[in-house]
């Protein structure tokens, strides 16, 4: 099983009471998905703006999680597999509750409210991970209550990975790899787009079933072809896009295990390219490259964004610039940094990060390499290894 154990728990909590202590803080309240996620290790199964959530985390105390009744069962299947790290979960409804129904009638409010006053903090300072709305609410009866939003430092708490998070990106990689072997045997003209994606995708699942039986397996794939790869999302009309002789194609390939997500992605051609076509996937594949030699620990996260910047000016190709080099990952696809271009801070071993320099040209497509990358302190460790070269990216 790759289910992350306690030990990432207790590695988490020891970052988050050094930042609470750093913060004088008595305790945390995190409402979003992803960090409640990154702390009580559950995958939250409902839209937070439609029905709240809150993880409350003392500085000297174990965590109490207040959660929808829609959740209840999914909890008990965490229990049962032996995944939640939270031991207390309570639940409100969204319904009127029966005189009879052994279920608490209170709603969000007022359980975090009541939650709050069990454990001691009814007057204390917290920290928060998002807005301050619902802890507002419960400042109107609880006059000393003291919050702090403190996003960059809760996002701060997800740069550096744990071995376990690591070993769960090298699994997703080679499976990543196995499928782009998979997805260069069914390019061919003439080829719906959408239905070589699902037939990856499909023996995509097949496979995971036998390497990740009975855990928790997501993947998010897609393909540009053509001209419509030279927007780097697609052109949003793909219904019935097929292959074409001569097209580039970008797939992106994004599974997720256990609340752990990497990214893998090539770019192919369906017959011979053309001279700019050939120059721009050389820009691109050096460029790759190039962001992937700065991954190394005491570079400045910035260096990762300048240096294939200056590969594409090199190659004519700076005007195609549309995005940053890359971002970290780890419990989501685009994790924190956000901001490589403009953060200067030093790289940390142990950070991860894509590596997906790309270049866009009207008419013509999109050229990009991605690569999961953890930074080193005696170089880069690439987990995604599938070829770049042009002889095996092209299909003839």
């Amino acid at each position: 099983m790759s289910f992350l154990s306690t030990d990432v728990y207790e590695y988490r909590r020891e970052l988050l009471d050094t930042m609470m202590d750093e913060n004088g803080l008595d305790g945390v309240v995190i409402f979003g998905a992803d960090f409640f996620q990154f702390f009580s290790n559950f995958h939250v199964d409902v839209q937070t703006w439609e029905r709240p959530i809150a993880l409350i985390i003392p500085r000297k105390g174990e965590p109490v999680a207040i959660l929808n009744a829609l959740s209840t069962h999914h909890i008990g299947f965490a229990r049962d597999r032996g995944s939640l790290w939270t031991g207390e979960v309570d639940y409100y409804c969204e319904f009127p509750v029966a005189a009879d129904d052994p279920r608490n009638p209170k709603g969000f409010i007022e359980q975090l409210a009541d939650k709050l006053n069990a454990l001691g903090l009814s007057d204390a300072m917290l920290g928060i991970d998002s807005g301050s709305g619902y802890l507002a609410k419960v400042g109107e009866t609880h006059r000393n209550l003291k919050v702090k939003t403190l996003v960059a430092e809760f996002r701060a708490l997800r740069w550096i990975k744990h071995s376990e998070e690591i070993d769960i990106m090298k699994k997703l990689c080679a499976l990543t790899d196995w499928m782009q072997g998979h997805y260069r045997q069914g390019i061919r003209p003439g080829r719906l787009v959408h239905e070589l994606d699902y037939s990856i995708a499909t023996k995509t699942f097949e496979e995971a079933a036998k390497r990740y039986p009975g855990e928790n397996f997501e993947l998010r794939f897609f393909t540009l072809s053509g001209p419509s790869s030279s927007s780097p999302h697609g052109d949003t009309g793909q219904a019935g896009a097929c292959i074409q002789e001569g097209d580039g194609i970008v797939n992106i390939l994004i599974p997720r295990l256990n609340g752990v997500t990497i990214e893998n992605e090539r770019t192919y051609f369906c017959g011979k390219p053309s001279d700019l076509q050939r120059c721009a996937f050389e820009a691109a594949r050096l460029a790759n490259l190039a962001a992937i030699e700065q991954l190394v620990a005491g570079n400045s996260v910035s260096a990762v964004d300048e240096a294939p910047r200056r590969i594409f000016a090199e190659h004519g190709f700076s005007r195609n610039i549309m995005h940053r080099t890359g971002h970290g990952m780890g419990l989501i696809g685009h994790e924190f940094p956000e901001d490589m271009a403009f953060n200067d801070r030093p790289l940390i071993e142990n950070e991860v990060y894509s590596a997906e320099p790309g270049i866009y040209l009207p008419g013509v497509g999109g050229f990009r390499f991605d690569d999961t990358v953890v930074v080193g302190e005696a170089g880069p460790i690439v987990l995604t290894t599938t070829p770049k070269d042009l002889a095996s990216q092209t299909i003839n």
